[in-house]
């Protein structure tokens, strides 16, 4: 029984039993405890009507369920009131429905305290943005071990404002965290960027502050929104970090005062695709992997970026109110521009003079610190005092115009650059009061080079010696004796160089003058440095002549076979000795018990011509696009003979040590692996700027097509069939990857999308990119975090450490896929469905569900019900969270080959080519002996021949032991 009292202050009796005895009785199967709170939901509102729940008479779990209520058997687990208009407070107790799972509050009007969500450890969603809620307690996020979604937007939580807890760290399957315009103050937190499942991260419209975390790199997340302080100047500090986070899709950071440059890495982010760093402080030079990014809107406004503004892909691109030197995009700045902009960025862009250096004068502008003369040409560069810090570029000698350079009385290091020496009419270059390091380069006469203040140099050194390049020096017992200092004249209009008036003074070192003894200590560190140096540079010079060039066989071929068990099918390239001159050829060699005449297998050394490349592809036309990835473009190529192969271009614009690491790594590991389910590298190319991989050409492309885009493409879906032999096929490949090679691999990116199709819909592992070596298949390797999330091992995202078991995980997801018809992951599938692997570890048990889940394009069967079940257990043991449980693929072979391959007796006949099977066996092989045979053709009467003959270019002496 449940006593409650209504809107009118009337006690209401509710009775639950499971017998109808009365007419008022209730046929109640809620818990009552969660009947309870529903109606504390209720009667807490001004407008309850609007829920439509009846103030009496039937059950909320129903039957008939009450509008907007979700139950599990007796429990409420789901309560959907969005947009409805509500308004009032939470009961405070609603925590205690402890089988919530799905919460939609959002886009109400309740207000008050928001009631702890302590201890719902069931809670995957909660949905309480756009409400009026004005008080979060502390312990709000005590106990969310399932919580994948929070979403708190635009709520005035605790007026003074609050700090996220950091009690949130302990939920580990959290994706998106969304809390804009929620009065959230301090710094953020770091633990963010430690959870391995976070992919969205919306925290607009508050007053954080600090900077970017240290552990935000290599995070995972996609959507990450830091924008719009309402207090303050927002966050600060570098923004390095987003450069090597690879997932980002939306990045949000305006308003801010971020300073420091744009990182290069930032062309590395292929998936981005909204960028907005307006409002900040930023500084330098625009990367070009920036400009190279298909972003769909690209917004740099009002910063203090400095260069030339360049020619953007972005759909949508604005940079207003900057320090640009032209106004065009893709017209260069003048070369004394480009000098200083080298010399500021050798001091990290210091704010007080990027925002004073514009335009493409700096004769003509305000350029701070900055003389010239009347031609327009630089003369003076006066930055004593500055505070700043970094290196001294070697551009400034591109500045050849050069009287004076004042560096003084800053903290400036490294070396001097010796290209300083070239500036024909330099005469004071003041550098005191820094810390550069030897050695001092050596100046021409005539030139006063102040070094006072930086304890490893000469001080005070007028005109070149052999002298200056020794450093330091004991301490001095006496002051130095004053020199001789000439007086500058200023440049005449009149003269079309700058001019220098007197006469140079006699060689002198300033500081260097002493007692005899410290002259002589001099000489001998002189002669002890110059005689080392001479004994260095003979054996040097020695061991470089006793090397050998290794020499190249002219005329070498490289043979790859397409399929390893056909010897006939094959593709030979031929590489020359002239690198321009290539020439390829597909069809049968012969061989000799020599072997091939006039060819060398070679592994590894797959290096062929740009130029041939460029032919078979039509100079990379677009009609011969095959496809796109993060590596680049891949094209269709056809050689002289017909052959079909496949060229990987990669594009400059994403150069970078990432991307070149992947293609060697792609190199090595084909180069030594072969398989009939692995794609074949046929050979690279590396020509200046050019990184170029060849493959066997796949012609029906990745499963991905065939599986989420058929439609679009106007293909035919794949039948059971099919997708039972892919699966056969990629297990295998991956069997020989972790077990059978010579070493154990491990992939890393395993998906459906690196699954290549042949004409008969055979599939082969692609893309080796991110391949890790295993060297012992019982440990795991530490490694940086690389792959697609949602084929993501949960082991590996959260300790970056990889056994083959991360593959093994990874395939099961793509069995997922092959029974759904439905992606990894997919951002526009309900919150349930989302994650593939989480929804099908739901419903993969309950054999009706599972069924109804299959792809409707399969319309399957009965008869295939069995083997879809199998592939779906199977799928759940790959996708098991403790690795341990997961089989290895020599095991997922086996299951799926008796999928595929189920053997059945032959039972047409007892009798094969006139022998009796039912006899004897001695009287089957007396009538054997006796019976004409004839002629079969291929056998022989001798047993023995069924040997086959050793094959041909096989020395005498191999053996079967060698074969072995």
């Amino acid at each position: 029984m449940i006593m409650d009292f209504d809107s009118r202050g009337v006690v209401v009796v509710y009775l639950c039993t499971f017998a109808v005895i009365l007419v008022n009785v209730v046929f109640c199967v809620t818990n009552p405890n969660d009947f309870k709170i529903l109606n504390d939901f209720r009667n807490g509102l001004k407008n309850p009507e609007l829920l439509q729940w009846p103030s009496k008479g039937n059950d909320p779990c129903g039957p008939p369920a009450w509008p907007h209520v979700f139950c599990s058997s007796d429990r409420v687990t789901q309560i959907q009131v969005q947009s409805l208009g509500l308004k009032g407070p939470l009961p405070q107790n609603l925590n205690e429905l402890d089988k919530l799972q799905n919460l939609g509050l959002q886009k109400n009007g309740f207000s008050g305290k928001l009631p702890t969500f302590s201890g719902l450890s069931e809670l995957k969603y909660a949905y309480l943005d756009w409400n009026q809620f004005d008080t979060i307690p502390a312990d709000f996020f005590n106990g969310l071990s399932s919580v994948q979604v929070l979403a708190l937007d635009n709520n005035p939580f605790n007026k003074s404002g609050w700090s996220i807890p950091i009690e949130l760290q302990d939920s580990a399957q959290l994706t998106e965290f969304s809390c804009t315009s929620c009065n959230i103050v301090g710094p953020l937190p770091d633990f963010f960027g430690k959870l391995p499942s976070l992919t969205a991260l919306k925290l607009s419209y508050n007053s954080l502050t600090g900077e970017i975390p240290e552990s935000f790199r290599d995070s995972m997340i996609q959507i990450l929104w830091l924008n719009n302080p309402i207090n303050g100047g927002g966050m600060t500090g570098p923004i390095d970090i987003i450069g090597t986070m690879d997932e980002l899709t939306s990045l949000w950071l305006q308003g801010n005062s971020f300073n420091g440059s744009i990182p290069d890495t930032i062309g590395d982010l292929a998936s981005l695709k909204h960028l907005n760093l307006n409002g900040n402080k930023l500084v330098g030079l625009i990367p070009e992997g920036l400009a190279n990014l298909d972003l769909e809107d690209l917004d740099l406004n009002n910063n203090m970026l400095m260069g030339p503004i360049p020619k953007f892909r972005a759909a949508n691109a604005t940079y207003s109110s900057n320090s640009f030197c032209q106004s065009t995009p893709g017209a260069p700045c003048a070369p004394q521009v480009n000098a200083l902009l080298d010399l500021l960025d050798g001091w990290n862009y210091p704010s007080q003079l990027a925002s004073k250096w514009t335009g493409n004068d700096p004769c003509a502008g305000s350029w701070f610190g900055i003389s010239c003369n009347p031609k327009g040409q630089v003369t003076i560069v006066n930055l004593q005092k500055k505070n700043l810090t970094g290196a001294l570029s070697p551009s400034l000698a591109n500045l050849d115009s050069l009287l004076e350079v004042h560096l003084e009385g800053n903290s400036l290091h490294g070396p001097i650059p010796a290209n300083l020496t070239e500036l024909r009419f330099l005469r004071l270059l003041d550098l005191s009061g820094n810390n550069f390091d030897p050695p001092l380069p050596k100046f021409r006469d005539g030139v006063k080079v102040i070094t006072d203040g930086n304890a490893h140099l000469v001080a005070n050194v007028t005109v070149g010696t052999p002298s200056q390049s020794i450093g330091p020096f004991p301490p001095l017992s006496h002051s130095p004796k004053p020199s001789k200092e000439l007086p500058l004249k200023s440049p005449s209009p009149s003269d079309n160089r700058p001019t220098l008036s007197g006469t140079p003074p006699s060689p002198e070192i300033r500081s260097g003058s002493g007692s005899d003894s410290n002259n002589k200590k001099t000489a001998i560190i002189v002669i002890v440095s110059a005689a080392s140096a001479a004994l260095i540079l003979l054996v040097v010079v020695l061991a470089f002549k006793s090397r050998k060039k290794p020499k190249k066989a002219a005329g070498t071929t490289v043979i790859h076979p397409k399929d390893p068990f056909n010897k006939d099918d094959i593709v030979k390239i031929t590489v020359l000795e002239d690198p321009m001159m290539y020439t390829a050829q597909s069809g049968t060699t012969n061989t000799s018990s020599g072997g091939t005449e006039g060819t060398q297998v070679i592994d590894g050394n797959l290096a062929i011509s740009t130029q041939v490349l460029r032919k078979v592809t039509n100079n990379f036309a677009p009609e011969n696009e095959l496809g796109r990835g993060g590596f680049g473009v891949v094209y269709k190529g056809e050689l002289e003979h017909g052959t079909h192969i496949a060229v990987k271009r990669m594009e400059s614009a994403i150069i970078n040590s990432k991307a070149l690491d992947e293609f060697q790594a792609e190199i090595a590991v084909l180069s030594k692996v072969r398989h009939r389910h692995l794609v074949s590298l046929l050979g690279y190319s590396i020509e200046g700027n050019e990184r170029l991989l060849v493959y066997e050409y796949m012609s029906k492309g990745a499963l991905s097509r065939h599986l989420f885009r058929w439609k679009s493409l106007n293909l035919e879906p794949l039948s059971w069939v099919k997708r039972l032999n892919i699966a056969l096929d990629v297990a295998r490949g991956m069997e020989y990857l972790h077990n059978l090679a010579h070493q154990s691999f491990i992939h890393r990116d395993l998906k459906s999308s690196n699954i290549l199709l042949d004409d008969g819909f055979r599939a082969k592992v692609s893309d080796f990119g991110l391949v890790k070596l295993a060297p012992d298949k019982e440990r795991s390797v530490a490694t940086r975090l690389a792959g697609t999330f949602g084929y993501l091992a949960p082991e590996y995202a959260v300790t970056g450490k990889v056994t083959t078991k991360i593959d093994v995980f990874s395939f099961g997801v793509v069995l997922m896929e092959l029974v759904t018809g439905l992606a990894a992951l997919d951002e526009q599938r309900s919150e349930e469905t989302r994650y593939l692997v989480e929804w099908f570890w739901q419903i993969k048990s309950n054999k009706g569900n599972l069924i109804a889940s299959v792809d409707p394009a399969l319309d399957a069967k009965e008869d295939i019900h069995e083997s879809i079940c199998t592939m779906a257990e199977l799928a759940g043991h790959c996708t098991a969270r403790d690795p341990n449980h997961r089989p290895d693929m020599s095991h997922v072979v086996n299951v799926l080959g008796q999928l595929v391959e189920t053997w059945k007796p032959f039972e047409e006949s007892d009798k094969y080519e006139g022998i009796d099977y039912s006899l004897p066996l001695p009287e089957m092989l007396k009538d054997w002996q006796h019976e004409d045979t004839g002629d079969f053709t291929g056998t022989s009467q001798d047993s023995r021949g069924s040997i086959p003959a050793k094959p041909t270019g096989f020395a005498d002496s191999f053996t079967s032991n060698d074969a072995r």
